[in-house]
């Protein structure tokens, strides 16, 4: 459903101005890849905080109290 209203929305776009259209159909995976190692960052840093949270609580759950 999110691919087709952005086809949608593109295709309104494309109508309404097509070169604004085009530019941001050739700057759409530029941007992408530049943002990319910070999608990885952000994927580790959750990992990371996810394991200290876990390290934290395995004391409690082993004695079997809820957190």
């Amino acid at each position: 459903m999110k691919t087709l209203l952005t086809l949608v929305l593109w295709c309104l776009l494309f109508v309404l101005c097509w070169p604004v259209a085009l530019l941001l159909l050739i700057l759409f995976p530029l941007i992408w890849l530049l943002l990319l190692p910070f999608r990885i960052v952000g994927f580790t840093l959750e990992a990371l905080f996810k394991l200290v949270g876990a390290i934290f609580k395995l004391p409690f759950r082993l004695i079997g109290v809820k957190i």
